[in-house]
């Protein structure tokens, strides 16, 4: 393990430097523009922005890296991403910043393919495992690093911009040092959204409801605790808290759908982080301590909604067809990141601060429905056949998928295929 962690370690110093600067720079946008005096409705769709360039990324940049490579790919597209922190404080224009969180998103899921292609490229079926658990950790503690530098430096000025732009420009020292050969990126094929509907819809609609929730918080957090009157340094501490439960909560959750039907964890989790989302736009900021302690069941809860998704969906996939679904999964949580900044903006406009947190309690509300139906009319997958749960991540590209402990059967199939396929071609 120790040796696995060194030899990836200049891939591990680029994610850290990479996830704390473009975290450190969502939240710093958020408090910017509220500071702006912008509407929230508006920073919702100038926010929302970043996950449109975000999906689009993770679907065409892998023609990017097959047309010049890896690291080359990576510096350009860390080299945009650097480039768009700095120009935001030159010009406060809703329109050109909206223009540059489509590029950051972009170029951040550029890289981040890049970043995830290595490490699934070293990932077999002894270590898939251990190497999917270090990647996780390695990202939800930068970003919630990321958010305490938020305290340096005041947001009204350029210097947190051009901190959050050293940040990602450091991020490619390490990597383009890197002596590991570069993989071969294959394009992952993904079933039919309306397909995968019909085979595992309570997949679907978890998937979807997770990235409303998660889009929604990280795009809207930051404006929600400057609305209610957090200062900087507490409105970084809330943001970090709500990314350390996401983490801690994973673990205790997945040992709860290995030994129970996991639709009925979906239900139960949704009502509970339901009922969080209503204590914390009930309570607003009178007492911060129980404001954060909700927050963190809240996002905590609802991010455990995308791999619970994905256990109940590949429960009821053959392994051939499990990286497939698992990318449809990662684009109905994109298409949910894309609905949240903008449905809770409108609902902050309307009902003010606590719009947010009512806004997040009737989607969760909605997928209890939803899941309660399907339980009602449909068969359950028996728990002594369900797929080990593995606490799958959103916040990444499809590339990850591949990593999942779970598809070791399809990758050695596959690997039997190519030899397959080239012994044939030697024989012709």
């Amino acid at each position: 393990m120790t040796r696995m962690v060194t030899s990836l370690s200049a891939l591990i110093l680029s994610i850290v430097l990479l996830v704390s600067g473009n975290a450190f720079l969502m939240t710093l946008l958020g408090i910017r523009l509220s500071i702006e005096a912008i509407s929230p409705d508006i920073i919702g769709w100038i926010l929302v922005c970043y996950s449109i360039g975000f999906v689009l990324g993770t679907l065409y940049v892998h023609r990017i890296i097959g047309r010049v490579g890896h690291i080359r790919a990576f510096a350009v597209l860390a080299a945009i991403s650097a480039v768009t922190s700095l120009l935001y404080p030159m010009a406060v224009s809703e329109i050109f910043w909206a223009v540059l969180r489509v590029i950051s998103g972009f170029s951040i899921a550029g890289v981040l393919v890049v970043i995830e292609s290595w490490f699934s490229s070293r990932a077999t079926n002894a270590n898939r495992g251990a190497l999917f658990a270090v990647y996780q950790v390695v990202f939800y503690l930068s970003a919630a690093g990321g958010q305490l530098v938020v305290n340096i430096g005041d947001p009204s000025n350029f210097m947190p911009f051009s901190i959050a732009a050293i940040l990602l420009t450091l991020a490619l020292v390490p990597i383009s040092m890197t002596r590991m050969e570069a993989p071969v990126i294959e394009q992952v094929q993904r079933i039919s959204f309306f397909t995968l509907a019909r085979e595992s819809f309570t997949g679907i609609a978890g998937a979807l409801i997770c990235g409303v929730m998660i889009g929604g918080f990280y795009a809207l957090g930051p404006v929600y605790a400057t609305l209610v009157g957090l200062d900087v340094a507490k409105t970084s501490t809330f943001m970090a808290s709500a990314i350390v439960a996401a983490m801690l909560l994973a673990w205790p959750l997945g040992r709860l759908c290995d030994h129970f039907d996991r639709r009925r964890i979906m239900f139960w989790v949704a009502m509970v982080a339901a009922a969080s989302a209503s204590a914390v736009a009930i309570l607003g900021a009178g007492d911060v301590w129980l404001l954060t302690l909700f927050v963190g069941l809240f996002t905590g809860l609802s991010a455990t909604l995308y791999p619970i998704a994905v256990a109940i969906t590949n429960d009821r996939m053959e392994s051939n067809r499990i990286v497939a679904a698992s990318a449809t999964l990662l684009l109905s949580y994109g298409i949910g990141s894309v609905i949240g900044p903008i449905a809770m903006a409108e609902l902050i406009n309307l009902v003010g601060p606590s719009g947010l947190f009512f806004g997040n309690t009737g989607f969760l509300l909605a997928l209890a429905i939803v899941t309660s139906y399907r339980i009602s009319h449909t068969e359950d997958v028996a728990v002594e056949d369900q797929e080990h749960f593995v606490a799958a991540m959103p916040e990444t590209s499809v590339v990850l998928t591949e990593m999942d402990p779970r598809n070791a059967d399809f990758h050695m199939s596959s690997e039997v295929d190519r030899v397959d396929e080239e012994a044939i071609r030697q024989q012709g």
